[in-house]
């Protein structure tokens, strides 16, 4: 039986911007280690593993929910094509985190140099935009009401 949401990690070639970027929405940081070799090789299927890996939470938030942030080392990142930002694709499309005072945040995060992707929708007793996040990804901002 699922409890709650746990976490989502986002892979980056700049480690310090997407912790920066993530700061903007409330996230600190909480632990920062190496992972490196094993048992982390076998685990995550990459052989001769060596990336920091920086474990991000908002503080006082109840369920806990972490993004960890993985900057490969060694190997090096695999690449693939650029973050599609497109919602009308297959496989994983975004996240969302629930907000207070959205349309201040949506100020805030212009004037800090985020692409604020959308105006406020108001859709299910939510007021909703999306912005772009490290490497390319997409975040969705929800304000329930």
């Amino acid at each position: 039986m699922i409890t709650h949401f746990d976490h989502v990690t986002v892979a980056v070639r700049d480690l310090q911007p997407a912790i920066d970027f993530f700061a903007l929405l409330g996230f600190e940081e909480d632990k920062r280690v190496v992972i490196k070799d094993e048992p982390f090789s076998s685990y995550m299927g990459v052989p001769d593993i060596d990336a920091d890996h920086v474990t991000l939470a908002v503080p006082g938030v109840s369920p806990r929910f972490e993004v960890q942030v993985l900057h490969f080392r060694t190997p090096e990142a695999a690449t693939m094509a650029k973050n599609d930002p497109r919602l009308d694709k297959l496989g994983f499309n975004h996240i969302c985190f629930a907000v207070k005072e959205a349309e201040a945040m949506v100020r805030r995060l212009k004037s800090k140099g985020v692409e604020v992707r959308s105006e406020l929708k108001n859709f299910h007793s939510r007021q909703l935009f999306f912005i772009t996040g490290p490497e390319g990804i997409t975040v969705e901002l929800a304000e329930w009401s």
